[in-house]
């Protein structure tokens, strides 16, 4: 698809029906998808407030921010909403090799009529201002400040951008769009547990028109994504099991938020477990091996009491055996 064709969006879609959110609201969405615009994910489930807040964005331009812990789906709840508006959208991880030069552009040489030439290569970020994109800025709060204030201007809404090197001032494209995803609001991280992470200008954490939290969701909708992201495993088991397997995940993160332990269970550790119970067949050896052995050692035996607790047997035994067991205390 050529840039012409997707330049202005076309049709007009009720969120109510497209994320059955209880709203009377209705965003712009093109009729189209160009290559840039990533694929649905069926299985994935909204946060309403969440949904709402990225929807601003796109439809009346706001800047928008999404905070929250690792594995709650930050940055593809933006594109999972981006997929189903087929707005185009780009997403750059941010991390401490990520300079000015590869955001702006620089000078390359190139090979023109048989002769070596210099010529301006634009960055990611002249590229997107020209185009109707969305724009996210993955881990925000781990780029380089000095490299961040490139963004300064852009963070307002009818902000131009100036390429330096080019003497030229880029108008940005009346559909594109700025989003950013954070583990932290710009204050740093004193815990340790987001190394890397910044502090981030209080002039430029003000000049993002939304600051919305995702948290993890409720664990009757993290069943569901279970069942959706891990069929063969998801259709073998019981909604026992995965009620378990969750339940683990939830002491975990009531433990980190207490202070008692120093690693939490995501979303994303727990498809991990469920899909290794797939491999070993065993959701101990899978417990072990896709959480159990990421944990600080003074910690695991704090974590190993609560999958003893959701199990009832210990993390040492054999599931087959203590099936077993089961079985012949059942027929005694």
């Amino acid at each position: 698809m050529s840039d012409i064709q997707i330049d202005q969006p076309d049709l007009m879609l009720s969120v109510c029906e497209v994320f059955s959110i209880n709203s009377r609201l209705k965003v712009p969405a093109y009729s189209y998808a160009d290559e840039h615009v990533p694929e649905i994910d069926p299985n994935y489930v909204f946060n309403p407030e969440v949904t709402l807040a990225i929807l601003a964005g796109f439809s009346r331009n706001r800047r928008v921010m999404v905070q929250g812990l690792h594995g709650t789906g930050k940055s593809t709840h933006i594109e999972q909403i981006a997929a189903r508006l087929n707005w185009p959208c780009v997403r750059i991880n941010l991390d401490g090799h990520i300079s000015r030069l590869d955001l702006v552009g620089k000078d390359t040489i190139v090979i023109r009529d048989g002769k070596q030439i210099t010529e301006f290569q634009e960055g990611i970020l002249p590229w997107a201002l020209r185009r109707p994109t969305a724009l996210i800025f993955d881990e925000f709060d781990a780029g380089r400040p000095e490299v961040m204030f490139v963004i300064q201007r852009l963070l307002e809404r009818d902000g131009k951008f100036t390429l330096l090197d080019q003497n030229e001032v880029i108008t940005p494209h009346s559909q594109f769009r700025l989003f950013a995803t954070a583990n932290t609001i710009g204050l740093g991280n004193s815990n340790g547990l987001y190394h890397g992470t910044q502090m981030v200008n209080q002039a430029q954490m003000d000049r993002w028109d939304i600051v919305t939290n995702l948290s993890y969701l409720p664990a009757e909708d993290e069943l569901q994504i279970i069942r959706g992201k891990c069929k063969n495993f998801a259709n073998a088991i019981p909604d026992s099991l995965i009620m378990s397997m969750l339940e683990v995940a939830k002491m975990t993160r009531n433990s980190f938020a207490a202070g008692d332990i120093s690693t939490l269970m995501s979303p994303r550790t727990v498809i991990s477990w469920a899909e290794n119970i797939d491999i070993f067949d065993d959701p101990a050896v899978a417990f072990r091996l896709s959480f159990l052995n990421k944990c600080d050692e003074a910690e695991r035996a704090i974590i190993a009491e609560f999958f003893q607790r959701c199990f009832d047997m210990e993390l040492t035994e054999s599931w087959a055996s203590r099936a077993n067991q089961v079985m012949a205390d059942g027929r005694h």
